[in-house]
């Protein structure tokens, strides 16, 4: 999936097509900007350590370390990779269910932008992040509006009428997290038209 979205990354104009048949466009322009009203509602909160799990070109993390907020992008992408460290921020190439710097201390851990489709299995993913978090650290994820509900399967990025490679990837509802978050205790909230869950890891 690595090099799926980085089209969305060098700014072209980019849609990810899913296997249920629907198609969004890919927020490159916002990937790229500094963080909006939303974003830096969810990053006041963070104290750190903190891991940026599919870190993109790395807007959160580099937010956070011009804070003075110790924090860690991790990304598939070795552009993205590239990009969060030339903003100023530590980044590794990696995926989140590789071993990690850390495993069991981070403090929150973010997954925004739709990264909760990250391996096309929620519950999976979820536990893993409740392994890389300590007990009270909370998972700040990003979720689709309530009504959205779950979906499972296969999606591509499509660049200039060309589709990429199929990837795993999943959408997860507002509605919906708190039944796959085993082990957290949820929190679900609006900003700016976007959902957000706190998920607090319980011991």
């Amino acid at each position: 999936m690595s090099g799926s979205f980085d089209a969305a990354l060098r700014g072209a104009a980019t849609t990810l097509e899913t296997s249920d048949g629907r198609a969004r466009t890919l927020p490159g322009h916002r990937w790229m900007a500094t963080p909006d009203a939303a974003d830096r509602h969810v990053l006041a909160a963070c104290r750190g350590p903190v891991l940026d799990i599919g870190c993109g070109p790395g807007r959160l993390a580099a937010a956070l370390t011009d804070r003075g907020v110790l924090c860690l992008g991790i990304d598939n992408s070795p552009l993205a990779v590239g990009m969060t460290v030339a903003r100023g921020a530590p980044a590794l190439h990696r995926d989140v269910f590789d071993p990690l710097p850390a495993d069991g201390s981070w403090r929150e851990a973010l997954l925004l932008d739709g990264n909760i489709g990250i391996g096309g299995d929620p519950v999976a993913l979820l536990d893993r992040v409740h392994r890389l978090l300590q007990p009270g650290g909370v998972a700040w994820v990003e979720v689709e509006p309530p009504g959205a509900g779950t979906w499972c399967g296969t999606g591509s990025v499509v660049d200039r009428g060309r589709s990429g490679r199929a990837f795993r990837w999943a959408t997860v509802g507002a509605e919906a997290i708190a039944a796959l978050a085993a082990g957290f205790r949820p929190r679900v909230f609006e900003v700016d038209r976007r959902w957000f869950a706190a998920l607090v890891r319980t011991p």
